[in-house]
């Protein structure tokens, strides 16, 4: 049937009725099937390896960033540092060991996650190959686009600053 005619027999109502699936559980059955949801959880949760576990969470965190990126609103917690500091305790318990897996001086990863130092195009390259391609380089460049985007937009000190460099401004009636 065409969906022409579907619009015509029926109201917006009436199918949106006809592919809704009704709950007609009573508050027992409701209890019932959430603990079986959750024991099947656990079973398959349980037989996961290590390898699995670790790739669900980059998967996870992964998400997370590209919610973050998608959304409208700056948020001062979810910075480079951050989900940067979030991947690195996925699998190893100190920096020093994370540095050298991806060849980068201690150093100039501790300044990356204190913020005083910008990750440059090789370092977002290494974390993708590093993640197997699980988090693109690109989805890291956008995190840290999104924080100097918000500096950008926010920052008086510098634009007073370079007020006065400013001559012959275009004006606008």
């Amino acid at each position: 049937m065409k969906m022409d005619n579907l619009d015509k027999k029926y109201t917006k109502e009436e199918q949106a009725e006809a592919f809704v699936f009704r709950n007609e559980l009573s508050e027992e059955e409701k209890v019932e099937a959430s603990d079986e949801l959750i024991l099947a959880r656990k079973k398959t949760k349980n037989q996961l390896n290590d390898n699995q576990i670790v790739y669900a969470k980059v998967l996870q965190l992964r998400f997370q960033m590209e919610d973050y990126i998608r959304s409208n609103s700056y948020n001062k917690d979810f910075s480079f540092a951050f989900f940067l500091r979030k991947y690195i305790r996925l699998s190893y318990k100190i920096n020093k060991d994370f540095a050298k897996d991806i060849q980068l001086a201690e150093t100039e990863l501790s300044s990356i996650l204190n913020k005083g130092r910008t990750p440059n195009r090789k370092t977002f390259v290494r974390l993708e190959l590093h993640s197997n391609n699980a988090i693109p380089a690109i989805s890291w460049y956008k995190v840290l686009e999104k924080e100097k985007e918000h500096e950008l937009q926010t920052d008086k000190v510098l634009r007073e600053k370079e007020d006065k460099h400013v001559k012959n401004r275009l004006v606008f009636i």
